[in-house]
């Protein structure tokens, strides 16, 4: 007994072992370019989880360490645990035996056992790649001709997946020609459902195969509970345009499925790559109205069953645009307005599920160039709680850009969706779609901030807009823009001195200083007092705020007024911000010592600048030939290497 303690204290006195890398980011080590599906902004941000993390992780979720029976230990031992110790050995040693003996009766149970054996080799983390081909190999000579006898099992998919993850294109091939005929069920397995994207993704020259497997039941896979995620990750990460199109035939009816061809000719593939507008070219009215009724009667059911997750899938969003597009199409305006009226119906309180996705978005924001003012308001309403969400999505914003340039009550986008974007600054200006976010609402569609190919996309709403919305569109940008200066003036007050900090951040002060409507006196404040700390910084953690290129830009583009056009080559001021009251108050907040301590240094080129304000005051212009005096131009003359040098004292001496 005194032996026993002696080793239960020495085990406790020890030091903890490091806990090994997570297996996460280990997979992101050996697979870089792994792509992920998008997630709705509804999503609960705690349980966010890329679908091919899922892939990789829920696949092997637990793995086994050789013995899947591990629970039957707690089936066959006593309640109790057992005081006499050789008692607890005999108990074991029977626990042990029927273990072997229910392995032993279960199906394939040898080859089972040696391909756990093979596979707890080619499965380690740390080896090389020479050692995983050859145990990847030796797996592969275990299960091949038989994996359509063990892949069901819940163990052996694990297996198949590391033969898929870790093999050659010929281990992969191989097995997915084996696997041939059993895909549709496979995606309906919880285990092997993993197998089955995987193949999808690493197997091109089988990808069109096993989704031709898929046709027919396409519209039951995506509401199954696990069929769902494979569909809607083979049509949005790997299939090709001619894949895509296989997936959403059964979209179209039974009558488009029998008479539609999606195999065979370049040209018959080619039409089939345009999905259901190549279906409907040169069909007659009567069928056209057939397909189009079909549609809308699988969409409905894919609305009506929003609780399985296929609300969420581009694969639906890309049928729902489609036949959005086909409706549009339609030359009786009655007609058009009612199916158009009955699809929003029906999809309009799951409109918040769909912004993530390009198609999803341009469904939205047709929705809501194309409706009614109650229906803007049933949309506002329905995306309220996931503004933040949507300002940091690429295509979830688009649909908040369309209806602040839309929706004609400014008051409801004020209080509804402007307030609630301001009111997420802190959070928004870190990243490149939440600065987006925050500088539409002060300057939209710039082309400083918003690329050629955004500013299209917003545009497509614009003819719909000139009929349905009656607001002149320039009343409506200042209303907007009024609404979000004074909280964005407040919140750069109080957070200037952190946000111009950031490179992104400095952008969004820009912005807002020099196009927001409103007093800036206490911005300009709060920026100009952080020029006035000590020059040059004794903090080396901390520097001087001129020192940061991107922040000096800002002091520049301030005493401006306005940002540099490349174009014209000329400084393009803003309307709504003065120069002169910037500079007035850089001089008396700065002061003389900091002033010139930055224009021997990083900051002469703000001083040029503010020079050139000088000259169009008087005031300041005496202030400044103070400052400047002959003694400091003469040490500047000296300092023949430093940059700015000579601008420097062009502009001091026209002050004189």
């Amino acid at each position: 007994m005194a032996g026993i303690e002696g080793k239960r204290k020495a085990k406790q006195s020890s030091q903890p072992q490091a806990a090994p890398p997570s297996k996460k980011a280990h997979l992101e080590k050996s697979d870089p370019k792994g792509k992920k599906r998008s997630q709705p902004v509804t999503a609960p941000v705690d349980e966010e989880e890329d679908e091919e993390s899922s892939a990789d992780e829920g696949g092997f979720e637990g793995e086994l360490d050789g013995d899947e029976d591990v629970e039957d230990e707690f089936e066959v031992g006593a309640s109790q645990p057992a005081k006499d110790p050789n008692a607890a050995r005999e108990s074991h040693k029977i626990q042990k035996a029927l273990q072997e003996q229910r392995k032993a009766a279960k199906p394939h149970s040898s080859l089972l056992t040696d391909a756990k054996r093979a596979w707890s080799l080619a499965r380690q983390k740390n080896i090389s790649k020479t050692e995983r081909a050859k145990h990847i190999n030796a797996l592969m000579e275990v299960v091949r001709g038989k994996v359509n006898d063990i892949v069901f099992k819940h163990d052996a998919s694990r297996i198949i997946q590391t033969l898929v993850k870790y093999g050659g294109q010929k281990e992969r091939n191989e097995i997915a020609a084996e696997l041939k005929g059993k895909y549709k069920e496979l995606a309906q397995s919880k285990y092997s459902k993993f197998l089955v994207s995987k193949l999808i993704r690493f197997c091109p020259s089988y990808r069109t195969s096993i989704l031709q497997e898929f046709q027919g039941s396409i519209m039951r896979l995506v509401l199954h509970r696990e069929a769902s995620s494979v569909l809607a990750d083979a049509f949005e990460l790997w299939a090709n345009a001619y894949e895509r199109s296989i997936l959403l035939q059964d979209f179209y009816g039974k009558e488009a499925t029998l008479f539609t061809v999606t195999q065979g000719s370049e040209h018959e593939k080619e039409r089939s790559k345009k999905g259901l507008k190549g279906l409907l070219e040169g069909t007659d009215p009567e069928r056209r109205k057939r397909v189009l009724s079909a549609v809308k009667q699988n969409l409905t059911t894919i609305f009506d069953n929003s609780d399985k997750g296929a609300v969420s899938h581009a694969l639906v969003h890309r049928v729902l645009w489609e036949y959005l597009s086909a409706v549009n199409g339609i030359e009786d305006a009655i007609e058009r307005e009612k199916l158009r009226r009955e699809m929003f119906e029906s999809c309009q309180d799951t409109l918040a599920e769909i912004v993530h996705t390009k198609d999803g978005s341009r469904v939205v924001r047709e929705f809501i160039a194309q409706g009614t003012a109650k229906d803007r308001k049933h949309i506002v309403k329905a995306i309220k709680p996931h503004v933040e969400r949507m300002c940091k999505d690429d295509e979830a914003q688009l649909v908040l850009f369309t209806a602040l340039d839309v929706i004609d009550d400014t008051k409801l986008t004020g209080k509804s969706l402007v307030a609630d974007i301001v009111g997420s600054a802190s959070n928004l200006y870190t990243s490149s779609q939440g600065r987006r976010s925050l500088i539409y609402l002060v300057s939209p569609r710039t082309r400083r901030h918003f690329t050629p190919a955004q500013i299209n996309l917003l545009a497509e709403t614009d003819a719909t807009r000139s009929q349905t919305s009656k607001k002149d569109d320039k009343l409506r940008t200042d209303e907007i823009r009024k609404a979000a200066s004074e909280p964005l003036l407040a919140w750069i007050a109080e957070s200037g001195a952190e946000v111009i900090r950031d490179p992104g951040g400095s952008l969004v002060v820009t912005e807002v200083m020099l196009y927001a409507e409103g007093d800036k006196t206490a911005a300009s404040e709060t920026l100009l007092k952080l020029l006035a700390s000590p020059y040059p910084s004794t903090d080396l953690s901390n520097p001087h705020i001129i020192t940061l290129p991107h922040a000096s830009r800002v002091y520049k583009t301030l005493l401006q007024g306005g940002p540099f056009s490349h174009d014209t080559k000329e400084v393009v001021r803003s309307p709504l911000f003065s120069p002169a009251d910037f500079a007035k108050q850089f001089v008396e907040l700065v002061g003389k010592e900091n002033t010139l301590a930055m224009a021997r240094d990083d900051g002469a080129f703000i001083v040029v600048v503010l020079c050139e304000r000088a000259a169009e005051s008087d005031e300041l212009k005496k202030t400044l030939q103070v400052w400047f005096s002959a003694e400091f131009r003469e040490e500047l003359e000296k300092e023949k290497d430093r940059r700015g040098r000579t601008v420097l004292l062009q502009q001091i001496a026209s002050l004189s």
